[in-house]
């Protein structure tokens, strides 16, 4: 890769700025000064030294969110607050946003990424990766419940789901149970249960794919995740 663009990916400013820092001989390639902003280096093996300090590239960031309520599944809104808002802003160079949305009421497990690719097969209708979520229920949710969902309901705009595990963890007046999907219409879960008359009062989503959220990040906290972690987003 040009070192314009190694450079510029990390946010070190654009190509014009770069180009006047080389030339000024700030920029270094093992060890040796390069002036020449379109020198191409191999940003893995290459040492790159900008201004006395390393470069450390990487070229995706893969982040795990413990969405609170009350922010939106955005990179930026004029009024609301945004996941972004929760990250440090040294993310920032890297462009991240978040793989799939989640209300601004509902909690849980959001990943944020500038790996378009990875977000395209996770969300990806013909993937049917899987996302689960726990909610708790205004109503009791029955084993008629059940079978409805694993049959696949009619949601208020005439759309029948895909098949839907649900696990009833505690009926009651207020039901707690974990939901099972495989895609991802907007609030479905909310309109799943509507559907069968009752109302979701609290939702949390606790994993995507073979991947579960950590549960020792708090509300608001966040972690970067490894490379088996990465791996298991794709998982059905």
């Amino acid at each position: 890769m040009r070192i314009d663009r190694v450079l510029g990916n990390l946010g070190y400013g654009t190509r014009s700025e770069i180009k006047k820092y080389c030339k000024f001989g700030i920029v270094l390639v093992n060890g040796k000064v390069v002036k020449n902003s379109s020198f191409h280096v191999d940003p893995e093996k290459d040492e790159i030294i900008f201004d006395g300090e390393r470069v450390n590239y990487r070229e995706y960031v893969y982040i795990m969110l413990n969405k609170p309520s009350g922010y939106i599944s955005a990179t930026y809104d004029d009024v609301e607050k945004t996941v972004l808002d929760l990250i440090d802003p040294e993310y920032y160079v890297f462009n991240p946003f978040p793989v799939g949305r989640l209300d601004k009421d509902t909690e849980g497990l959001l990943i944020l990424t500038n790996d378009g690719q990875l977000s395209h097969r996770v969300l990806s209708p013909k993937k049917h990766v899987p996302k689960t979520y726990f909610a708790k229920i205004d109503g009791v949710v029955t084993s008629a419940d059940v079978d409805a969902f694993k049959e696949g309901v009619i949601l208020d705009d005439g759309y029948k789901t895909l098949p839907a595990h649900l696990e009833i963890l505690k009926s009651g007046s207020i039901s707690e149970i974990n939901l099972t999907i495989h895609e991802g219409k907007f609030h479905q879960v909310k309109r799943m249960f509507e559907s069968v008359g009752k109302k979701v009062i609290y939702l949390k989503r606790i994993s995507m794919g073979g991947l579960k959220l950590d549960e020792n990040l708090a509300l608001g906290e966040y972690r970067e995740l490894t490379e088996e972690e990465i791996l298991l987003l794709e998982q059905r």
